[in-house]
């Protein structure tokens, strides 16, 4: 019998994981009982997934070099080593039974990998990860703050964590020039809030676009009491700090619960393993702002030393999460703001230089393709999206006539200020009832102010020149000089609400993973 010691550790919330992609350390198999034709103890690590959900990890060894030891009693560093592994978290999630098999192996003197045995990893959710409830909100006679209009009320919901402090989880959409307003239901996983006697801080806001909000009243339930609210058929009133002593204020408008439902719902993992596809897109700015490539100064500078720019390291830690996800890792990779061969400036053109396909073969590709293109294209400029966003969301529209298990993600990674920021909206706002996300790295030191507003986190949604609503937020923006000063990835920064809008969409088309049986109730 032998024992099988793992890299993974209980931290799988961190790191590049992204949606689902942490490169774990590798995986060493020791032995210390002198027989091991199988190995029977498996070594389980729990983990919070901070995108998706909760999984638990199953590993165990079999066919191990034989090795005996003596003493049953030896410290785990004095032991011999049998062998590594390593593997993406999302290699294993991907796989239909989330069983990955990898080969331990180790370098002999000689350096020429030798097989050691083979080592078993299953991936497998805990059930309190499906619980959630969907909760239909209204409010009545919300105070007006606005000078010529009515208030632009939204709720954020905050769950209160163990140091006391608020934590946002979920937002309502704004709903302009109401006093009485009805939102559409929203819904809590039980990741999110908990359990049912955890508080919650509700506030009501009024939308600013500045990003300043005006609190209009707040209150606190767990979601225990918002289930009485709606049996009750009651409201509760809202209060407001009045500043003295910390006494609060009651005011006169209320919040009402209209929908109260407790349901299974599918997960990410649950479309994933089920055969549901992630396929990777990647557009490049070639604008005359990121600087001559062969200055050292330049965002485009390749070092010789291997040292990757703000460019390859997008692609390397976003691609690195994502290929397992797109089961032929062909990804569709594009420039814009550059004049090329023809003499002609593009503002969307072939990364690899072909007239006749956009598709590179893996991220290595990618970046090949991307290190040849800046020896043959001139970098030019203005700095237009919504060119790469058509032509992207074009992919993924026709896909939905023959195909609706594969989701686009479309990275566009840029230095620079917008010229067509309303055509960039109009484009998005198109794109947003399609099966498609696009995530924006921004490098250098520019103003992103523009691309804020594109990433609708503030409780807007986009509006587009004919006054239409953009049906879901599918923008997630990153500038990167906010990551290279903390201590997360880029990965990390950029997925995390990846797993979310593919969930939304799958959601409200009524979109089901195979063979998965879901039940809810209704209070």
């Amino acid at each position: 019998m032998g024992v099988c010691c793992s890299g993974l550790s209980g931290d799988m919330a961190g790191g590049k994981q992204g949606v689902g992609g942490t490169q774990q350390r590798p995986t060493t198999a020791q032995n210390n009982h002198g027989h091991n034709d199988a190995v029977d103890f498996f070594f389980r690590s729990r983990g919070l997934h901070a995108l998706f959900t909760q999984i638990e990890l199953s590993l165990s060894a079999s066919k191990l070099l034989d090795r005996d030891i003596t003493s049953k009693m030896l410290k785990l560093n004095d032991q011999e080593f049998l062998g590594e592994a390593s593997c993406t978290l999302s290699e294993i999630v991907t796989k239909p039974s989330r069983t990955l098999i990898i080969n331990l192996h180790n370098k002999n003197r000689l350096g020429v990998p030798r097989n050691l045995g083979t080592l078993s990893v299953h991936a497998e959710e805990t059930v309190a990860s499906k619980s959630a409830v969907e909760i239909a909100f209204r409010c009545s006679h919300v105070e007006n703050v606005d000078m010529f209009s009515k208030s632009d009320p939204f709720l954020s919901i905050s769950r209160i964590v163990e140091s006391g402090g608020p934590v946002p989880i979920c937002k309502t959409e704004v709903l302009s020039n109401d006093l009485n307003p009805i939102w559409r239901p929203v819904t809590l996983s039980m990741q999110q809030f908990g359990n049912k006697d955890n508080p919650l801080i509700i506030e009501c806001f009024d939308f600013n676009s500045s990003g300043n909000h005006v609190l209009i009243g707040k209150i606190q339930r767990s979601v225990g009491d918002l289930e009485k609210l709606h049996q009750g058929r009651s409201g509760a009133n809202f209060v407001m700090p009045s500043g003295h002593h910390g006494r609060e204020k009651v005011l006169k408008s209320q919040l009402f619960v209209d929908k109260f439902i407790e349901k299974e719902q599918y997960s990410f993992l649950d479309y994933i393993s089920s055969g549901f596809e992630l396929n990777f897109m990647v557009a490049v700015d070639f604008t005359a702002s990121n600087g001559n490539p062969r200055n050292p100064d330049s965002l485009h500078y390749i070092d010789p030393s291997g040292r990757l720019n703000s460019y390859q390291q997008a692609f390397m830690e976003v691609g690195e999460v994502i290929q397992f996800y797109d089961s032929d890792r062909r990804f569709p990779a594009w420039g814009f703001g550059g004049r090329t061969v023809d003499g002609i400036i593009s503002h969307c053109f072939n990364l690899n230089g072909s007239a006749n396909g956009f598709e590179v073969e893996g991220v290595e590709g990618i970046m090949a393709a991307y290190a040849n293109a800046l020896h043959n294209v001139s970098l030019a400029g203005p700095t237009l999206f919504s060119q790469v966003i058509n032509t992207a969301a074009q992919i993924a529209g026709q896909s939905t006539s023959h195909d609706r298990s594969k989701y686009f993600v479309l990275l566009i990674i840029t230095d620079g200020v917008l010229t067509d920021l309303q055509e960039t909206k109009d484009a998005l706002v198109r794109a947003s009832d399609l099966p498609l996300s696009i995530l924006i790295v921004g490098v250098g030191g520019a103003d992103f102010t523009q691309m804020e507003i594109l990433d609708a986190d503030k409780g807007h949604r986009l509006e587009s020149s004919t006054g239409r609503v953009a049906t879901r937020d599918i923008v997630q923006f990153v500038p990167m000089r906010e990551v290279q000063r903390g201590q997360i990835s880029v990965v990390q920064a950029l997925l995390e609400e990846l797993p979310g809008q593919f969930l939304s969409y799958m959601r409200c088309r009524d979109i089901k993973p195979l063979n998965v049986h879901i039940a809810q109730t209704a209070t």
